[in-house]
């Protein structure tokens, strides 16, 4: 595989214009013939992404297949990853050689050269059973430059019990999963002190998005070169009236913040919330009792039409070659083993991520495998735009759910926000 071999600048915009400049692999200088003699492979990794055990079998497997190379694993918080990127992928010396960065996160960088090309080693990595959302929003150009490394399937786990107490049918529609929040929440059958038939909050965007993709809605799509927003179309504006319904009707926290969005579970196990949406990998993460007596239900986001599945989130991360890496030759051997059987399969058996190459999917165990795969294959992204990190790194997404968890008009924050969306990703 080749990329070219001069240095130079981009600009990226995130939050402020800042300079990113970025060296090819190889070249005439001094710098360059270090790297290519370099036998360490530094690999960074997000906290909470790859089992210690994965961890640890990669540097061993790939030390043992480079005789003389090191692998050293390094695990970064997600908090601030953008920012921290800009500059290490920028630098020579201090790039790491391979990355993980969020799927919505690869077009900033792989639209100013910050990571080689990688189309030549698609096939190797798993080809048509690479997740398709994550290929598109790998690719820029045409050129493919980070690959699916793992998803979470966002799915239902609701309280059978509390339904069957409450005479609540189980949702065929998305319509219906609202009701029976609704319906729930008023039964409030164990009568627990504020009691909420489902979790939603302004701050989890992401849970919010389920609503807004299965009514047909996005937040912005591309026209020519131009970005136009749409969260005010007839589909979107239906989805925002739902959500704001639910928000007044169905829960008790709505204007809940997001570090408290992410342990919603506790509510879960402690009866107080009667339907949670969580990534799959949740499983873990509620009381082993609560399964064992089965009272926990799970159940993909329902669709529009009874039997049909929603569209949620597709959440999950990419993985991509520096342009700035050391090695060229080890850090493809080194991403080769990230997709074999045995590490694809402990994301899936160990962490419970569907993984990059859905053919070791099999790996995946519990109430939440069956459904899994479906789910991700009809996921849906945020606009596949470089601007998207100014976007979210300004906390738009979650400043327009919590207006709408507010109260405020709906088609007023709509506009007001298409507006901030063409602003920010036109810009």
């Amino acid at each position: 595989m080749t990329f070219p071999v001069s240095r130079f600048t981009k600009v990226l915009a995130l939050g402020a214009t800042l300079t990113l400049s970025l060296a090819a692999c190889a070249g005439e200088s001094s710098s360059a013939d270090a790297e290519a003699t370099s036998q360490d492979v530094r690999v960074w990794f997000m906290k909470d992404s790859v089992p210690e055990s994965a961890a640890t079998w990669l540097e061993e497997e790939f030390e043992a297949q480079n005789p003389g190379s090191d692998m050293t694993v390094e695990v970064q918080q997600w908090n601030g990853i953008v920012q921290k990127l800009q500059t290490s992928l920028a630098s020579e010396d201090e790039s790491p050689d391979i990355v993980e960065v969020g799927n919505t996160q690869v077009a900033t960088f792989s639209s100013v050269g910050a990571f080689a090309p990688i189309g030549d080693l698609e096939e190797e990595l798993g080809g048509e059973d690479l997740i398709q959302s994550f290929i598109d929003a790998g690719s820029w150009d045409g050129e493919l430059y980070a690959a699916p490394f793992y998803a979470g399937a966002r799915v239902i786990f609701y309280r059978t019990d509390l339904f069957e107490q409450a005479g609540i049918a189980v949702p065929r529609t998305i319509e219906e999963l609202g009701e029976a929040a609704k319906a729930l929440q008023a039964a409030n059958p164990e009568g627990v002190p504020d009691f909420s038939g489902m979790y939603l909050a302004g701050a989890d965007p992401h849970t919010n998005e389920g609503w807004l993709f299965t009514y047909g809605g996005q937040y912005a799509e591309q026209e020519g070169d131009q970005w136009v927003g749409r969260l005010s179309t007839p589909e979107s504006l239906a989805a925002l009236r739902e959500v704001q319904d639910l928000y007044q009707n169905a829960t008790k926290y709505a204007l809940d913040s997001n570090e408290n969005a992410q342990v919603a579970y506790e509510l879960f196990n402690q009866g107080k919330v009667g339907i949670y949406s969580s990534l799959n990998y949740a499983v873990g993460k509620i009381d082993q009792a609560l399964w064992d007596a089965g009272k926990v239900g799970v159940m993909p986001l329902p669709g529009l039409e009874p039997g049909s599945l929603g569209k949620t989130f597709s959440g999950g991360s990419s993985i991509g070659i520096s342009a700035n890496n050391h090695n060229q030759e080890l850090s493809e051997a080194a991403l080769k083993l990230m997709y074999s059987e045995e590490f694809q399969s402990e994301l899936a058996s160990g962490a419970g991520w569907i993984p990059g190459n859905t053919a070791y999917a099999s790996a995946l165990t519990g109430p939440t495998a069956d459904i899994s795969q479906d789910v991700i294959q009809n996921s849906e992204l945020t606009p596949n735009s470089p601007q998207w990190g100014v976007v979210d790194g300004n906390n738009v997404p979650r400043d327009f759910w919590v207006r709408i968890a507010r109260g405020e008009d709906v088609t007023t924050v709509a506009a007001e926000t298409d507006a901030t969306l063409e602003e920010q990703l036109n810009g």
